[in-house]
This record gives C-alpha cells, structure tokens and sequence, in this order.
C-alpha cells in the first residue's frame, strides 16, 4: 500500500477525470507539462487509468459493433443478435439501458474511490498501471 497523502485538488482531478473520459485528467497532463509540475503518483495512477479505460472502452465498443455487423448476415444467427441488441438497449430503469446502467455504476465507482484518496482495483488494468506508474 502506498503512503502518500493526496492533497483535496488532487482528489477532486482525480475523481473528475473517470467522469469525463479522461478528458479532464489529459487536461491536467497538459497544463502539468506547460508548467513542468511534476504530478504526483496518485494523481498519475488514475489519471493514466481513465484514460486507458476509455481507449478500451472504445475498442471494446467497435469490436462488439464489428462483430454483431458480421453475426447479422448469417441467417439465424442474426436474430438471436437482433433481439439480444434490443434487450441490451432498451431503456431499463429512468430511460437508462443495462449497459448504461452499469457504466455509469462504474464510473461512479471509480470517481468516488479516487474522491476518497483511495487506489481504485481493477483487476489487470490496475496492475497495468500500477507498474507504469513512477513512485
């Protein structure tokens, strides 16, 4: 476990940065680089893993999109895909489909554990950026 104290700030970047993608953490990279702060590795480690989650988020997503395409052309195949679709996306709860739902639960995870001043687990992208991280 790790023994550095982060300051409100950095909890609050590091909380903001999961709700925006990563947009609001690339940001602060930016704004770190022009005035040659060095960051902390709190703030690296979820910093660097919104936006990993995001990029994975968004390959996993044209992924699923490429191969239901290909699933839609084999004749039964198709259907079973169709319906699964809809079922997926069909507003659940408040207008929110399930995949929303447990993406927004996610994210919301994430955000408050960082608010928190605690390292968020997740399994093998954790280590990924764990060992990434200078300390």
């Amino acid at each position: 476990m790790r023994q550095d104290s982060p300051f409100m700030i950095e909890k609050i970047v590091a909380a903001f940065t999961y709700l925006t993608m990563g947009m609001a953490g690339f940001i602060w990279l930016i704004i770190g680089l022009f005035t040659q702060a060095k960051l902390r590795p709190f703030l690296q480690y979820h910093i660097f893993q919104s936006i990993f989650i995001s990029l994975a988020f968004v390959v996993l997503s044209m992924l699923i999109r490429w191969i239901s395409n290909i699933l839609s052309f084999i004749p039964l195949i198709n259907k079973l895909v169709a319906q699964i679709t809809f079922l997926l996306n069909m507003p659940f709860i408040f207008d929110y489909s399930l995949i929303q739902l447990v993406i927004y639960g996610f994210l919301i995870y994430l955000a408050v554990t960082a608010f928190m001043g605690k390292y968020s687990y997740i399994p093998w992208i954790s280590e990924i950026i764990d060992q990434n991280v200078s300390k």
